[in-house]
């Protein structure tokens, strides 16, 4: 199972479109969705400012990951940690190895504790929203859902980007199908609004009965920045070169916005909408409630299911990227031993529900950490030269670690920390100063550190070198498209066709019970769906499996 570890990935290697479509999906219409959607509507955060703030944020995030993330990765063909090191030398990418796959490992447990929190609904476990477990019975909760997702992980790219496959659909309906069957129960709350006859009733219905401007510090642009910078990870950081590298193109970066727009967007929305439906149901706060309440509340045990999958297929990509992160610090190292070890911790981690109290600091501390080195990169990529300095100058002379790389990180972190101490600016926008100082200051720094006076002909050496890859690469990729054929396989297009007709049925379900308000028919009816749906599904992916490669 080469994963390509400390090499470009080759070009027989590289995946197709559909791939990433699924992953971002998968990952990005998850199970911390039901957290933040929610989170929004606890806070008190008025209508309008969740929806312009979530199209500024979200946007800003497609953007980044397509004229940042993506063609970096695509040129280099390497993980982060890997181009980080060629960077910055293995001294610095040690320290930032074990750091950035620690914070990836604490991400990775919130999101195994996000499908715990629906298990434990089948066991009659109370609801975990404490940062700490307050049952013994939800640690053994947590550790099973880590076990499997752990093993799934150690798979690599393919396994985990093929489960995405499986499961996007049907998550993303789920969001949509719950919000439409709790609409009856909110409007049923609400006695200014009878019915939802156009977007004014909608309008009305949101502002008096799930996110009601409560007069709080929250405004449209901390929603911007949550969008933002919940991913700066993985995209300003460049966290995401580990998955975009086996793109053919880098325009696959735009499949970010399946991620960004049906997730952070639509779903969270729903989530919210979901949320709200479920504290009205029961007649309790929403923050008492985890996302598994909340989901078994509009779908049931359809709802069970989808908080369970929605963490796997968040934690999945999130484990494979902490494993890579450790295996860096020795390439003799397994990938798939690190990554069982990091599925370890991570389920530990697991067992310690903080992601229902604090995640969006955390999500806040992790983006302003880890978006110093983004800028570096960014900077070394593209203004090195630019500045009539030598990209790489450190491989050429042999640095063990990149002083002025080093050195930015902490001056950009610091002026965050200033700006938060002093100036009273929310973590939430620590990235941004962190990022753009960095970019600023480290070409200033390499210059002076002599990053225009090394060996020009040894440079002009590596740069054609890498240019011969790049141009093998395109010949490869021009001969596959000249010798493709499109397949015609009706037994394949025959089970889209039923998986497709299976969502439709969800939705019909949902509209249904929109009409009747009859909450528990529909809760008996969407699961007959879902299991439709998925024997369906993994029949389609299993029948392509070794062509897919």
């Amino acid at each position: 199972m080469s994963e390509f570890d400390r090499v470009p990935v080759e070009p027989d290697s590289l995946k197709p479109g559909r791939y990433f479509a699924a992953s971002y999906a998968g990952e990005h219409v998850a199970g911390t969705e039901f957290v933040i959607g929610a989170m929004f509507v606890a806070w008190g955060v008025g209508t309008i400012d969740v929806l312009q703030g979530l199209i500024i944020g979200n946007t800003l995030a497609v953007l980044t990951w397509v004229l940042v993330c993506g063609p970096i990765a695509a040129d280099t063909r390497l993980t982060l940690y890997t181009y980080l090191e060629k960077i910055t030398g293995p001294g610095f990418i040690k320290i930032y190895s074990v750091i950035n796959g620690i914070l990836f490992c604490v991400l990775a447990g919130a999101m195994i504790t996000v499908s715990a929190s629906a298990v434990r609904i089948l066991f009659d476990i109370p609801p975990q929203v404490n940062w700490y477990p307050t049952d013994l019975s939800f640690i053994f909760v947590a550790i099973s859902v880590g076990v499997v997702i752990a093993y799934s992980a150690m798979r690599g790219f393919t396994f985990v980007a093929r489960f995405a496959e499986v499961s996007a659909p049907w998550m993303i309906s789920m969001f949509f199908i719950g919000a439409i069957a709790l609409m009856p129960t909110l409007v049923a709350g609400t006695p200014e609004v009878s019915n939802i006859n156009n977007t004014a009733d909608l309008l009305q219905l949101s502002q008096l009965s799930i996110w009601r401007d409560m007069g709080t510090d929250m405004n449209v642009w901390h929603v911007a920045a949550i969008a933002w910078g919940a991913n700066l990870a993985f995209h300003g950081a460049l966290g995401d070169m580990t998955i975009l590298r086996f793109a053919k193109k880098s325009s696959y970066a735009w499949y970010s916005a399946i991620g960004m727009f049906i997730g952070h967007f639509a779903a969270w929305l729903a989530a919210g909408i979901m949320g709200a439906g479920a504290a009205m149901l029961l007649g309790k706060a929403l923050t008492s409630l985890d996302a598994g309440e909340v989901a078994y509340q509009a779908l049931g045990a359809a709802g069970i299911l989808a908080v369970i999958i929605a963490g796997w297929t968040t934690s999945n990509p999130t484990i494979y990227r902490a494993g890579l992160a450790f295996q860096s610090l020795n390439p003799n190292w397994s990938r798939e031993k690190v990554t069982l070890a990091v599925g370890i911790i991570t389920t530990i981690i697991a067992c310690f529900p903080f992601v229902f109290t604090g995640l969006l600091n955390y999500l806040g501390i992790m983006a302003l950490v880890m978006a110093p080195t983004g800028g570096i990169i960014f900077a070394e990529h593209y203004l090195l030269k630019k500045m009539d300095l030598v990209r790489y100058w450190r491989v050429l002379r042999d640095d063990k670690i990149n002083i002025p790389a080093a050195v930015t990180w902490i001056i950009s972190v610091t002026i965050a920390v200033i700006l938060s101490f002093g100036f009273d600016v929310h973590v939430l926008f620590l990235f941004v100063p962190a990022w753009f100082s960095a970019v600023i200051i480290y070409p200033v720094l390499a210059k002076g550190a002599g990053a225009g006076k090394v060996d020009r002909s040894a440079a002009d050496r590596l740069e054609h070198a890498e240019n011969n890859r790049k141009m093998n690469e395109i010949a490869y990729l021009m001969l596959q498209e000249d010798a493709l054929k499109p397949s015609k396989n009706i037994v394949k297009l025959l089970m889209k066709i039923i998986a497709v007709l299976t969502i439709i049925a969800g939705f019909v379900v949902a509209i249904n019970a929109y009409g009747t308000g009859d909450l528990e028919r529909f809760k008996s009816e969407i699961i007959i769906t879902t299991v439709a749906y998925f024997v369906v599904a993994l029949i389609l992916v299993i029948m392509p499996a070794k062509k897919a490669e």
